[in-house]
Parts: C-alpha cells; structure tokens; sequence
C-alpha cells in the first residue's frame, strides 16, 4: 500500500501539534492497545473496525473537543 506524500504530512503535523500530542497521551493512557487496533484496522482498510477501537476515546468530552479543535487547525490550513 503505498500513501500519497502530502497526507503523510498532514498526519505527522496533526500528531505533532499540541492537541494532537494530548490526544496520544489520552490513547496511550488507555494502554495503547485500543489505538494499535484501530491502527492495523485503518492499515488494513477497515474503518468500521478502527472507529469501533476507538470508540470509548471517542465518547469522551476532552478527546472530542481535541478532535475539534484539530479539525478546526486542519480546516484553517485549506485543506
């Protein structure tokens, strides 16, 4: 599986920014396997599987408002 340069980017200066940092530490406070399930599920192609992993950070006020804010950044950039 090959992956456009551009989106790997992205992704790396997502987990890099502060929220993005948070947002691990949230996921790997949980003992990392939850985020390692939905990582091989994404790998594999399998969304379903990975959003089901992370269901339980998902559903969890402070990881939302992470992802929010994270989204507004990625929104910001005009992407």
């Amino acid at each position: 599986m090959q992956y456009d340069p551009e989106t790997i980017r992205q992704a790396m200066n997502l987990a890099q920014s502060p929220q993005g940092q948070q947002l691990i530490k949230m996921l790997q406070a949980q003992g990392g396997a939850d985020l390692q399930k939905a990582m091989n599920s994404a790998t594999a192609g399998d969304y379903t599987a990975a959003k089901e992993a992370l269901a339980g950070i998902l559903n969890d006020p402070a990881a939302r408002e992470l992802l929010r804010q994270l989204g507004g950044s990625y929104g910001q950039n005009g992407r």
